[in-house]
């Protein structure tokens, strides 16, 4: 199985969502290698930044659940960085 290293940059603009995105990356923590949120309270908005190695369809997989959800934002970058595991 390949894996790839992916950054996932999430704008949460409705803070009653924290708690499913909480609970969505808590699903998918195995995968997760880090975790910044950042709280912008001038613009009333939280930004969260997620370092991630899995395989691109997890990634993918990931960041269509989190983009689902209402009041958050995400965008994905990912490195040419692959291994095989």
């Amino acid at each position: 199985m390949s894996t790839r290293i992916a950054v996932m940059g999430i704008i949460i603009e409705n803070t009653e969502s924290v708690e499913s995105l909480n609970s969505l990356l808590h699903e998918y923590g195995k995968y997760i290698i880090g975790r910044m949120g950042i709280p912008y309270k001038e613009k009333s908005v939280n930004i969260v930044s997620i370092a991630i190695d899995a395989p691109q369809d997890i990634i993918a997989a990931l960041a269509g659940k989190v983009g689902n959800i209402t009041g958050i934002s995400v965008k994905t970058a990912y490195s040419n960085v692959i291994t095989d595991e």
